[in-house]
């Protein structure tokens, strides 16, 4: 007798918008769920890791974790930005615990073979005994730090862990073409324009919020008291990103009036328009006439996310002062954020919550990021 057909819920999340339900509460709740998806979307996509302004000048060194893997960024004398597997390929020992500069080369604390900051072996001390550097069996060439591959754009370095990805430029096209006015340089605001959010919510619920304009009301009344709900639109590319814009962006005043200096050469529309996107699956972006921002999500833990925030200005050098209001604004409407994301991170412990549904005139943007991670999952299921 034929077995019964089990329906993949996954199915009724990538219905149309007006008849789709959301994730199961397991894509939020369960580590298990929460291992396979970071296989399935983590890994097997550009995902964002951290920015090269973690790393600034030549030789900067900084070891990361990113899903439980130790990595590590250094900015090499090319000035080239890399990732690095941080473990010596001799006992996988961790190579560089804290942030530092590496002054000649990165030095294993435990045995002390030593690499260029480009990954090269270049020293294996007594490695074929008291005295002797070299033995046959030990081919540098072979063992040079494992790089992970990473692409970088508007200052986010991007990993994809499992090497499969299509390239950043050819997955994310779209998303380049539409924001090719903003090519310039991106010149980070420096320490006063970076901050870090702990949050107790799994990290698409974070995306989720971003990509909707939704709740601005009722999560931010100042926002909304000039960016109103219907001064906003959706975008809804059904891809690699989704999100909102406004059409009534209002400039960051100085307290004798001045301005950031804006982007150069952009169109009309970005005189008074601005737009937040989410590039799939974990980094949500800004865009502004003078100044932009990027929002790496660090998923700790299937309850647990990191939000690292950077600012970025046109210009190298703009007021300190200024800076300081700015990112303490942005921070302000952050934080708001965190009551929902984990309202609905405790509300997904409800066993009767069916991952709820969408306004088709509102929530088309957090749909269209549903349907991705589905489909990322499907998909994995299928090749796995």
């Amino acid at each position: 007798m034929a077995k019964d057909h089990c329906p993949d819920p996954l199915d009724a999340v990538r219905r149309p918008v007006a008849t789709a339900n959301g994730l199961p509460n397991a894509h939020y709740t369960d580590p298990a769920t929460f291992a396979e998806e970071a296989k399935a979307v983590l890994m097997a996509n550009w995902s964002g890791l951290a920015v090269a302004a973690d790393v600034p000048e030549i030789g900067d060194a900084k070891p990361l974790e990113f899903l439980g893997i130790p990595l590590l960024l250094v900015r090499g004398k090319d000035d080239q930005v890399r990732v690095f597997n941080n473990i010596c390929r001799h006992r996988g020992m961790i190579l560089v615990s804290e942030p530092r500069k590496i002054e000649g080369a990165i030095r294993c604390p435990y045995h002390s073979w030593c690499y260029s900051t480009a990954g090269k072996l270049v020293s294996t001390p007594h490695v074929g005994g008291a005295g002797h550097n070299t033995h046959e069996t030990i081919v540098k060439d072979d063992l040079g730090l494992i790089e992970v591959r990473s692409h970088i754009w508007r200052d986010v370095i991007f990993i994809n862990l499992s090497g499969t990805a299509a390239p950043f430029e050819e997955m994310h096209a779209e998303l380049i073409a539409r924001w090719s006015e903003f090519d310039s340089p991106h010149y980070h605001g420096g320490p006063e324009s970076t901050f870090q959010l702990d949050v107790k919510t799994n990290y698409k619920l974070a995306v989720e919020n971003y990509c909707e304009s939704y709740h601005l009301p009722w999560v931010h009344p100042g926002l909304n008291s000039y960016s109103r709900l219907e001064d906003h639109y959706n975008i809804t590319e059904m891809g690699k990103y989704s999100g909102q814009g406004t059409l009534v962006y209002r400039q960051l005043k100085g307290d004798d009036g001045r301005v950031f200096p804006d982007f150069p050469n952009l169109s009309e529309f970005w005189n008074e328009g601005a737009e937040y996107i989410t590039v799939y699956p974990n980094v949500l972006l800004g865009a502004q006439r003078d100044h932009a921002f990027a929002i790496v999500l660090e998923p700790i833990d299937h309850a647990h996310t990191r939000e690292h925030i950077h600012l970025y200005y046109a210009a190298p050098q703009t007021d300190p002062a200024m800076r300081v209001k700015n990112a303490t604004q942005w921070k302000e409407v952050f934080e708001e954020d965190i009551m929902v994301v984990e309202g609905m991170q405790s509300g997904r412990r409800a066993p009767a919550f069916d991952g709820g549904r969408f306004s088709p005139a509102m929530d088309g943007p957090t749909h269209c990021y549903h349907d991705w991670v589905a489909r990322q999952i499907q998909t994995f299921r299928e090749t796995d």
